[in-house]
């Protein structure tokens, strides 16, 4: 296994990239824009680029086109755990009371796929799809377990991958280091169409990233797809060669250091080395960078640090 790795939830947009990072930083605590800078001579024209924070969990969002676009096959999970409002004189009805403006701003024009309310696992829960395709799902946290962070990269198992949440978890924590079982928790007998050896809700923690995974047996319209990937930043090129080497199971998915997992999740293997020199670089250095990169498969840094230079 390679060492401790920053993995960061990656948005395709096709056009609204920067309104929809303004909206979220708008909506969630805690948030704003880090970095916001253009793409240039991509198949998809020159491309905004922004890395942003949401609640404390980095993401990083493009504008790259129609031909992906995201569904609630990976959503995030958003915790209202009365502890973080522990300031407060009454720090339940505060959580409360944040959950339900969230819910107000991003059911605006959105699509309800489970209504809020009261559920056997949350006093009170909501899972919304968002004007701009993003899911969320909304849970009031019961005080007194093991503190997860607010915002959470949830993956739903569903078709021919439903059955597979647990495996998945576990397939995930064996490739990174730094990486933590949290809670597993089976459907019940009485959960049909649901099996009850297949995962209701598990959680998992790689690098400083929590992850959450559920199998459905129900019959969702959509599966895993590029248009929301997880960035896994490696220090050098041996980390790079290590987690495409265990990520990849499609060749034809392999592209500009995205890869495609057995799962269908995708993940984009990208060397920190990569971001240093786009930011630093003149427009021609970055252009000529960009034109390697598109070439490449797997990413050589050493290939792309000499056209740069």
């Amino acid at each position: 296994m390679a060492g401790k790795n920053q993995i960061v939830p990656h948005l395709w947009f096709d056009t609204r990239a920067i309104e929809a990072v303004e909206f979220y930083c708008s909506v969630f605590p805690d948030s704003g824009i880090l970095k916001q800078r253009v793409i240039p001579d991509t198949p998809s024209g020159d491309c905004d680029y922004l890395t942003f924070e949401l609640w404390g969990q980095r993401f990083e969002a493009i504008n790259a086109g129609p031909e992906f676009s995201i569904n609630p096959s990976i959503s995030m999970m958003v915790n209202f755990d009365p502890l973080f409002f522990g300031q407060d004189k009454n720090p339940e009805l505060a959580a409360r009371e944040k959950l339900n403006e969230i819910w107000s701003s991003l059911s605006r024009d959105g699509q309800v796929l489970m209504e809020l309310g009261q559920y056997d696992f949350s006093p009170l829960y909501g899972w919304i799809q968002d004007r701009y395709g993003m899911s969320w799902q909304l849970i009031l946290t019961e005080p007194g377990g093991d503190p997860r962070p607010p915002v959470m990269p949830s993956m739903l198992f569903v078709g021919d991958n439903c059955g597979k949440a647990e495996e998945a978890g576990a397939f995930y924590r064996s490739l990174f280091s730094d990486s933590e079982e949290g809670m597993l928790v089976k459907y019940p007998a009485a959960m049909g169409p649901d099996s009850e050896d297949t995962v209701m809700f598990s959680d998992f923690r790689l690098g400083d990233t929590w992850i959450t995974a559920m199998d459905s047996a129900y019959d969702h319209q959509f599966q895993f797809n590029e248009a929301l990937s997880f960035i896994v930043y490696c220090k050098d090129q041996d980390e790079v060669d290590y987690y495409w080497s265990q990520l990849s199971a499609d060749q034809e998915a392999e592209q500009c250091g995205w890869v495609k997992d057995k799962y269908g999740v995708s993940w984009q293997i990208i060397p920190t080395e990569l971001n240093t020199l786009m930011e630093s670089g003149s427009e021609s250095q970055n252009k000529a960078a960009i034109k390697e990169l598109l070439e490449m498969k797997k990413i050589d840094i050493s290939v792309i640090r000499k056209v740069y230079d």
